[in-house]
């Protein structure tokens, strides 16, 4: 019997005990950091004269990692394969697929100190971010096992005294993952694994900046007792690897977590009808968001400080679901930028590696440090500087706290994702107001409202036009299983990760009906 699914605890780093087991994982990811990886398809180890350098954003002179790097005749030479191996994996039981994907989750839990350390020394996180991140990919596994369980004998329908009819859901074929950097363990895992459970299989092209983490989840895989063939390891360029997977006429689906641009490209790619292609590709992406908390004037307003501050500032803003604007009621506009500057000012910024009290580390690389602080001189023409605005790019990609005040409501600074630790603060006349300002955007992931007001809840529930609506909390950390997640409009294709219909999306329905 399975046990019934309840989500990794995270890590009280408080405790002694579990503060030296995070630094004896520390200890473990030191023994290997600038080790080479070979790509992984079919079970054969490809190693590949172009590398993919994975260096620490923190002190970008230590190299994490050195990955081959696919070019397109190994991105072809793995088509092959996951085309060839589907043949037999879309007909495994789907009672061993989930079976693999427990075993993987508690390959994971037993190593999870060791993991989390992985994403300290390559996505910069600090150790509570990383924690987290390394809880939800086992939440992931463990969930879209049970899930499977669940559709594996498919939907009852209806049937007739002269025939018997079955609904029942079959897997789509080959899948190309294109996992991102931020959430560089969870996403990639929980994108990877839902394919593969679904009867599918699946070329994981992993973002440039976090390919280590991602070779050291295909050993988790093969450890579990994942066959050859069914997940190939391809990082590679997006403009030659990318495009020739997304474009190939094999290529049955396309699951992207990313920017809005890019997610538009591939949505704009996957559309055209390539020689030998005989469907429609599927896309399922999730591309981004400006996410808004919105005040009201009868809340707690503690609260609303530090929900801003965490949703705002954790893993340096680097979340599609990250506050980067908040609409307060002008009654209570003073108070609440007030203390969300204050309690900002007590953030600590540095390399996380050391401490577990260190609040912020580095932003992902030399491009996206030279983007916020971009955005940063646009914000000092659209607004009053209230905190923060500083950058240092010497050793590692590091921006302070950034607050904005007086905002307008169509500056660029409300409309446009920066994708950093920047929060623009804005003014609104009254409850409708607010929530007007919050949906005008081309995005739609999350919110939050803080407000004691019922009426205005309900409201909100209704007219807030988010795909992750929370109250009396910080737009941040959806729980897989409890908050299932994914957005409107702009946000990507309404998929929702970690809730009961993702799976779906990597499958479909097939009805039999039988004359007796």
């Amino acid at each position: 019997m399975v046990v019934p699914y309840k989500h990794e605890p995270f890590t009280d780093f408080t405790v002694e005990e579990n503060k030296k087991a995070f630094e004896a994982g520390l200890a473990t990811v030191e023994t290997y950091l600038g080790k080479d990886y070979s790509l992984i398809i079919g079970g054969e180890r490809i190693t590949t004269e172009e590398k993919i350098v994975s260096v620490n954003p923190a002190d970008r002179s230590e190299v994490v990692g050195r990955v081959s790097k696919a070019d397109k005749a190994l991105a072809e030479k793995a088509m092959q394969v996951a085309d060839h191996t589907f043949q037999t994996w879309r007909k495994t039981k789907p009672e061993m697929r989930a079976d693999i994907l427990f075993r993987a989750s508690a390959i994971v839990r037993r190593r999870k100190h060791e993991f989390s350390a992985l994403l300290v020394k390559e996505a910069g996180k600090p150790w509570n971010e990383a924690d987290a991140d390394t809880a939800e990919a086992i939440d992931f596994m463990e969930y879209y096992g049970r899930q499977m369980l669940k559709l594996k004998d498919g939907i009852p329908i209806e049937s007739r005294p002269i025939e018997y009819n079955r609904f029942n859901y079959i897997p789509l074929g080959v899948g190309v993952i294109i996992s991102p950097w931020n959430f560089a363990f969870a996403i990639m895992a929980g994108m990877t694994t839902a394919a593969l459970v679904s009867g599918n299989t699946v070329l994981l092209k992993p973002a440039s900046t976090t390919p280590v983490i991602a070779a050291k989840f295909m050993e988790v895989l093969e450890e579990a007792g994942l066959p050859a063939g069914v997940v190939s390891y391809i990082p590679g360029s997006g403009s030659e690897v990318g495009d020739y997977l997304v474009d190939h006429p094999r290529t049955r689906f396309i699951s992207f977590t990313g920017s809005r641009d890019v997610g538009l490209r591939i949505y704009e790619r996957a559309s055209k009808l390539n020689e030998g292609q005989i469907w429609l590709k599927r896309v399922i992406a999730e591309m981004g968001g400006k996410d808004t908390i919105v005040v009201d004037k009868d809340a707690d307003l503690e609260l609303a400080a530090k929900s801003i501050v965490a949703s705002a500032f954790g893993f340096s803003g680097q979340k599609c679901s990250a506050c980067s604007r908040v609409v307060v009621l002008e009654d209570v506009y003073v108070q609440v930028l007030d203390r969300v500057v204050k309690l900002t000012k007590k953030l600590s910024v540095g390399d996380t590696v050391g401490s577990p009290t260190v609040s912020m580390g580095p932003v992902n690389d030399q491009g996206a440090y030279d983007k916020i602080m971009s955005y940063v001189e646009i914000g000092k023409e659209e607004g009053r500087l209230a905190y923060g605005g500083r950058g240092d790019d010497s050793e590692g990609w590091f921006i302070q706290p950034t607050i904005f005040a007086d905002v307008d409501e169509n500056a660029r600074l409300m409309k446009e994702e920066i994708f950093g630790p920047v929060v623009a603060f804005c003014k609104a006349k009254d409850f409708d107001h607010a929530l007007d300002i919050a949906n005008n955007t081309e995005y739609g992931l999350t919110g939050a409202v803080i407000t004691n007001n019922r009426a205005h809840i309900e409201k909100a529930r209704e007219d807030f036009h988010v795909g992750n609506l929370y109250f009396n909390r910080g737009c941040t950390g959806a729980i897989v299983g409890y908050q299932p997640f994914g957005g409107f409009n702009m946000s990507g294709t309404d998929s929702k990760a970690g809730g009961p219909d993702y799976l779906l999306l990597h499958m479909q329905a097939k009805t039999t009906s039988e004359m007796l």
